[in-house]
Formats: structure tokens, C-alpha cells, sequence
């Protein structure tokens, strides 16, 4: 009766259909999922634990969105918006190099500003936006919107893929090094960390 322990998705199914609680309906399908194959009750604690632990990261991504909902509901977004205004003749631009530099500094000292959701929608996004305004003297037109928004995305983007490596630390530096040292090659990691400075400051010049 091996098919028993796809009763765990019946249990989802069911869940779902009468909206209980998300959360509370999964893990009671894991936790009888793993009763029925013969897990215990203290193995499965266990493992819930410790893919808990192993996704954490996950978990304070999911808990950042609600703080910026609340920072931008009590004016955080406003306020970024009202500091770029009182900065005469502050391009888009000029705004948005400087942001890119800010991001590959921080990038060498091995410093996460947040990403999309914590940082550059509720801040950068705004401020370019708040910058253009100024510049052009007027309301920005939906594909002008637009197009800011892909370049405070690409900004991010660009500045968080190009810098990461210019920390000697970085995981990808230390992912390269031993790939290297598997294959037989000499590694060195400072080596791979400067070669990745070059590559972050050609990248700032170009872009």
C-alpha cells in the first residue's frame, strides 16, 4: 500500500478547497505523510527544523515585504522623494551612476543593501523617478515611468552581478577557486577577486 503516502496530497487538496490556514494545512500533510511512512514524530520535527534552518533566508525575505509596506505607508517613500527634489540640477542619470557606484562599493565590502523589494522599489525607483521630475519641470509620461523603473531594476542588477566577486570572501569567488582546484588548475583568489574589481569598474564606466 505504498500509494498511502500520497495522502499528503489529499490533504492539500482538501485544505485549500475549504481555505484553511496555508501553513497549518502543509504541515499537518507532511506530518501525516510521515507517520504513514514510518517517520516518527521526533524525526519529523527534526527535519522540518532543519529545512527551516536551511531556508531562513527565504523566510527573512518574506518578513522584509511588510516592513516596507509600513515604511512607505508612514512616508519613508515620500521623504526619499523630497530629498532628491532639493538637490538642484540632480539628473536621473547622475543619480542613478552614483547609485551604481554606491551598489559596487558596497559589493567590495561584501555589504547586501536588500535587493528589489527592500531597496530599490521602495527607494531608488522613487528618487530616480522624483529626479526626472525635476529635471524635465513636468508630470514623467508612462513609458518615461516606465523605462526609469527598468533602469533602477537593470542598475541593481548590473551592479550586484558584476561587484559580487570583488570581495576576496564572495561565495563565487571561493565557488571558482575550488572548481579550479578540482580540475587541477592553480587557484588564486585574490587573483579572482581583482580580476572581478577590473571587470566592476569597466562595467561602471560603460553602463
Amino acid at each position: 500500500m505504498e500509494w498511502i503516502r500520497l495522502i499528503g496530497i489529499a490533504i492539500i487538496v482538501v485544505g485549500f478547497i475549504l481555505k484553511f490556514d496555508t501553513i497549518a494545512t502543509v504541515v499537518l500533510a507532511g506530518l501525516v505523510t510521515a507517520l504513514v511512512s514510518g517517520v516518527s514524530l521526533v524525526e519529523f520535527l527534526e527535519i522540518l527544523g532543519k529545512e527551516f534552518s536551511n531556508q531562513r533566508v527565504l523566510t527573512i525575505f518574506m518578513v522584509t515585504l511588510p516592513l516596507v509596506g509600513l515604511s512607505e505607508t508612514f512616508g519613508l517613500k515620500q521623504r526619499s522623494i523630497d530629498l532628491i527634489r532639493k538637490i538642484k540640477g540632480l539628473t536621473v542619470g547622475n543619480f542613478y551612476t552614483v547609485y551604481f557606484f554606491i551598489r559596487e562599493l558596497a559589493g567590495f565590502f561584501s555589504i547586501r543593501l536588500g535587493g528589489h523589494p527592500q531597496f530599490v522599489r521602495p527607494l531608488v525607483q522613487p528618487m530616480g523617478e522624483a529626479a526626472a521630475e525635476s529635471q524635465l519641470g513636468r508630470k514623467l509620461t508612462e513609458v518615461e515611468d516606465e523605462t526609469i523603473k527598468a533602469r533602477a531594476a537593470a542598475n541593481e542588477n548590473f551592479g550586484n552581478f558584476f561587484a559580487q566577486n570583488t570581495f576576496v570572501g564572495a561565495g563565487g569567488v571561493l565557488l571558482i577557486g575550488g572548481t579550479l582546484d578540482q580540475l587541477g588548475y592553480e587557484s588564486n583568489y585574490a587573483g579572482i577577486a581583482s580580476t572581478s574589481i577590473i571587470v566592476a569598474v569597466i562595467t561602471l564606466i560603460v553602463y
